[in-house]
């Protein structure tokens, strides 16, 4: 199929890469003329395993990019995938997404042929129905369902793993209006091939039930690593081992074995933003969900945590403090939400000088907190060099292999925020809930 992506971003330039790949002819239209550069001479504007690959091999071929939204009308399917901010509630900016949607509209004005618009972009439940499908009205000057065909799709792409994620999905949602058999079959065959390949559940419901899929998958994971930071903080106050507790729960099939790593928390430009989002929205609808409430107040106390750890072994004021990890996770250069922030916030606020190093993320971190005051280092032996104690608070491999390293600190004192660094003599080591 031919299909338009409105968006570059993280997964705007992934799934425009995996369809690609898939064998279908795909362009990618954003404002950005760097991104845009980037994307046309095969180069990933994001840190992603496997997307560089594709990109090379695709761009000039089955995908290219361009800032040209006429693009659209040589296309099947238009994929919406421009970013919702959040605003200072909690809620979602859908600014970007109605501004995208007229432009399209306008364009699918002058094409003759039906067209299938995919609301990709995380949005809360009755956005599609009330903002994206009167705006398409409006451009288009006439009802969606005739020419023009709305649905949406979410995606449940993890950071890291988004390529392998999208070829090898647990599930596909298909969101469309009742009776809209159209808008389902040309979905069937856009992710034909990713479903023989695959054998994915594929779900097929409602705009509203689609778009509020994407919220509860999240909600539901971001409340289970809050619940297990809880029974892990509880096992601390009793020294008990938070690991050896999750590994037993984690066979019980009621409960599962993923998301049981208790540590830092959450974090990232998913889990914060949607939970605040979905808290936000049920609270303007008249409900106020105190067990998602409860896991954003369990997730936010976890760096505090992790200071007080330090207190207790370290005069911050001061001291020189070593944060190993910069990026809300490891395989991203993502610092959105990233644990890092309120900990070296922290450290600075009690008087610490603060040297961090991350394996890839040190130029996101820098760009996006230009006026936090610490140093970076180009290694992470660089920076426990001569350091009063360490706090690690992302999870890369190569923190794991660290050992004599620590023997160059001034004083070796580890507080780990994710459950990596091996206990030795020699190290003065605080697990955060274990």
């Amino acid at each position: 199929m031919d299909v338009s992506i409105i968006g570059s971003g993280y997964v705007g330039t992934t799934v425009a890469a995996c369809l690609a790949d898939d064998g279908h002819d795909v362009v990618n239209v954003d404002i950005d003329e760097e991104i845009v550069a980037a994307i046309n001479e095969g180069h990933s504007p994001i840190h992603e395993p496997g997307l560089d690959d594709l990109l090379a091999e695709h761009a000039g071929g089955r995908l290219r990019a361009t800032t040209d939204y006429a693009a659209v009308r040589e296309t099947d399917v238009t994929f919406l995938a421009v970013g919702t901010p959040s605003r200072d509630d909690g809620s979602i900016d859908t600014g970007v997404v109605e501004a995208a949607t007229q432009s399209l509209g306008e364009q699918l004005g002058a094409k003759d042929d039906d067209h299938l618009v995919v609301v990709k972009s995380t949005v809360v439940p009755g956005t599609t129905d009330e903002l994206v499908i009167p705006a398409l009205e409006a451009a288009l000057g006439e009802p969606v369902g005739e020419s023009v065909h709305v649905a949406v799709n979410p995606e449940f792409l993890q950071m890291g793993s988004a390529v392998e994620n999208f070829r090898t999905p647990q599930k596909i949602v298909f969101g469309v209006d009742d009776g809209d058999q159209w808008a389902l079959d040309r979905l069937h065959e856009l992710y034909a091939g990713v479903v023989e390949a695959a054998d994915p559940a594929v779900v097929e419901t409602g705009l509203r039930e689609g778009e509020m899929i994407k919220y509860a998958n999240n909600a539901f994971l971001a409340s289970k690593v809050s619940l297990i930071n809880d029974i892990g903080n509880v096992c601390k106050e009793f020294d008990v081992d938070a690991y050896e507790v999750a590994d037993a729960i984690g066979l019980d099939d009621r409960i599962g074995e993923r998301f049981l790593r208790s540590g830092l928390g959450w974090g990232g430009s998913c889990f914060p933003k949607d939970v605040a989002a979905i808290i936000a929205a049920a609270e303007g609808a008249g409900y106020e969900p105190p067990m998602l409430t409860a896991a954003v107040e369990v997730n936010d106390r976890q760096p505090e945590r992790l200071l007080d750890l330090l207190a207790d072994h370290t005069d911050l004021d001061g001291a020189r403090v070593a944060v190993l990890g910069l990026s809300f996770k490891p395989g991203t250069d993502d610092v959105r939400g990233s644990r890092a922030i309120p900990v070296v916030e922290g450290l600075r606020e009690r008087g610490a000088t603060v040297v961090a190093y991350d394996p890839v993320a040190t130029g996101k971190f820098r760009e996006k907190h230009p006026d936090v005051d610490i140093e970076f280092a180009d290694s992470a032996a660089a920076a426990l060099d001569g350091a009063d104690a360490c706090a690690v608070v992302t999870d890369w491999d190569e923190f794991a292999a660290l050992d004599a390293e620590f023997d160059s600190m001034a004083s070796p004192v580890v507080v780990d925020g994710r459950h990596v660094v091996e206990r030795r003599e020699g190290i003065t080591y605080e697990g955060l809930t274990w």
